[in-house]
């Protein structure tokens, strides 16, 4: 028994009924900064400063600085359980 696949063929004619533009959904505005509370500028702050403590984080989103910062801690977590090890070995010699 022989089967055949059959490929579907595209053709580049315009479709008969063009679909409906898309509703754009209204953007966020930030306030503006004299209305800004205590709250926003602490974490602001506390952003400028991780973004100077995080390698390549300057200029990140805070989502993003997030990501690299929680990296970072482990990369540093991994690099003082190796110091530790070495440590060890150096003290039994």
């Amino acid at each position: 028994m022989r089967m055949s696949i059959r490929c579907k063929t595209f053709s580049n004619k315009p479709k008969p009924f063009p679909s409906p533009p898309r509703k754009r959904r209204p953007t966020r505005q930030a306030p503006p900064s004299s209305s800004l509370t205590t709250r926003d500028l602490t974490v602001r702050m506390k952003v400028k400063k991780l973004q100077k403590l995080v390698p390549g984080g300057r200029g990140l989103q805070p989502d993003r600085l997030l990501l690299r910062a929680a990296d970072y801690i482990l990369h540093l977590r991994s690099q003082v359980n190796v110091l530790q090890a070495l440590s060890k070995i150096y003290d039994h010699i």
